[in-house]
């Protein structure tokens, strides 16, 4: 737990006021997190926390790289992520609305983590598919050779492919009456 206490922000002695925080996250920030999708990376955070007498606000501004994996040729490259946001902190024991800009804080507590805010937005900022970004001219940056064989061995391509016979006897069964 020690490693994700650098995260911590303790707002208790701070003066009113925006106080800015830089942090530097790269491979070992996501290994602080179970099953994380992202094992490599090289993201700035800067987090702008306003404090004020009953309500505090994090900016996230978040820009940089991930390494993933693409899901059309398996090879690895640098997909860029950036995220802004802003959250609001407010204090009571139950959570009064369930939104995501709003966090509730115990009145007890003298410290905000911001370490799973900020995995949270990074995560979001990566999109769905991961692919290579294409060119200046518009093509494909993935390895050309595994999609030749991706090509050569898809059921659409492939001429000898026929219909297999038996499913035909189960089909007759469907329209019996």
């Amino acid at each position: 737990m020690g490693k994700i206490s650098k995260y911590d922000i303790a707002y208790k002695g701070l003066k009113e006021g925006i106080h800015k925080f830089e942090y530097q996250i790269d491979d070992s920030f996501f290994e602080l997190f179970d099953k994380s999708q992202v094992e490599k990376a090289d993201i700035s955070v800067n987090l702008d926390f306003e404090k004020r007498n009953n309500l505090m606000t994090l900016l996230f501004r978040i820009k940089g790289t991930v390494e993933l994996a693409c899901d059309r040729c398996l090879e690895f490259y640098s997909q860029p992520v950036s995220h802004k946001t802003e959250v609001f902190v407010k204090f009571g024991e139950t959570r009064f609305d369930d939104s995501d800009e709003v966090l509730w804080v115990s009145p007890e507590a003298h410290y905000i983590n911001t370490a799973r805010l900020m995995y949270e937005y990074i995560i979001l900022s990566i999109p769905v598919k991961h692919v290579h970004p294409d060119n200046k001219n518009g093509e494909s940056t993935c390895n050309r050779e595994m999609l030749d064989q991706i090509k050569k061995y898809a059921p659409l391509n492939r001429k000898e492919a026929q219909p297999d016979q038996r499913w035909d006897a189960l089909k007759k069964l469907i329209n019996r009456p």
